[in-house]
Parts: structure tokens; sequence; C-alpha cells
């Protein structure tokens, strides 16, 4: 019940952005919305604030999810849109975080890496914490055509660990 009651919700949250739905002609996935959603509350359990829908070269459609956990911590949890499995979990923590402070690879760096990569504008940067533990930037970058393309940096190789183009997304940046 809860989970219908959060899915409501996040389609009246939808209703602000409906136009932007209808100019984008939702994909379908085959777990749904909903069977992922489910699947990332039982990872990490909490509140969630922002759904977006990617496209990854390899992957497939996957569903992101941002969870705030009771204890103040926020996180990103994918779930694959064809099985409805949570195939990864990151934190996300603030820049001040030690595995950014200390980081081979500063923000400033990292930007330049994912503009040469993607040009456009940054329009966000979270800073996370991948399962292995590694930190990663990850920008959202608009290109000059009005497509958002996510791209994550590893803050000590510098090298991009993943890109996709984001479909759509409800919710708060």
């Amino acid at each position: 019940m809860k989970s219908a009651h959060l899915l409501a919700t996040l389609l009246i949250t939808a209703g602000v952005a409906a136009p932007a739905f209808a100019e984008h002609h939702m994909p379908k996935t085959s777990a749904g919305l909903e069977k992922c959603m489910k699947a990332a509350l039982k990872a990490k359990a909490g509140e969630i604030v922002k759904v977006e829908l990617k496209k990854e070269a390899g992957e497939g459609y996957i569903y992101e999810f941002d969870i705030e956990t009771a204890d103040g911590k926020a996180w990103d949890v994918e779930c694959a849109g064809k099985s409805g499995k949570v195939v990864e979990v990151e934190e996300e923590v603030t820049k001040d975080h030690p595995k950014f402070a200390g980081a081979k690879v500063n923000e400033a760096a990292a930007r330049e890496i994912a503009l040469k990569k993607v040009p456009g504008e940054i329009v966000e940067v979270e800073y996370e914490i991948e399962p292995d533990g590694k930190g990663s930037y990850e920008f959202d970058i608009k290109t000059a055509d009005g497509k958002e393309v996510k791209l994550e940096v590893d803050t000590e190789s510098g090298e991009v660990v993943s890109q996709s183009d984001e479909k759509w997304q409800i919710g708060k940046e």
C-alpha cells in the first residue's frame, strides 16, 4: 500500500512535468516503474525524492531513484528496466567529503574531461561514492540540441566510468 501511495505521489508530481513526457514519448520498460520502485526501496528504505529514466549503452533503460533515508543520507539506487533488479547503489555526499577533498582528479579537471567527451553546459554535479568505495563526479550536461547526458568521472583515474542519455525526470534537482 505504501508503494502505491508513493507511486501516486510521483505521478501527481509528474503532472507538473506532463508536457515534457508528451514531448519525449515516455518509453516503456519490461519491468516497469513500479517493480523497480519496490526493488529500490527494498535496497534503501526511505523517501524517493527524484526518479530518472536513462538509457545506457549496452545496458538499456535504467531507472535511477534518489532516496533519502531516515539517517539523513542520500542514495542513488539504479534498477534495470529490463529485469526489475537493482544494479547499483551509490551514496551521494557533499564535495567536502574526504574522497573528494583529497582526490587525484579535482572537480575542475573532471569538468574539463566531461565537457571534452560531451560538449555542452554542466547543469548539475553530484559527488558519489561507488559500491567499490571509489569516488566519482556525476555531471548532468545539457547539449546544444537540448538533450541531457549524465557522465561520471572517476576521482582517481579521471576515466569516464559511465555515460547515459536522460529520457525523463520527476522530482527535485
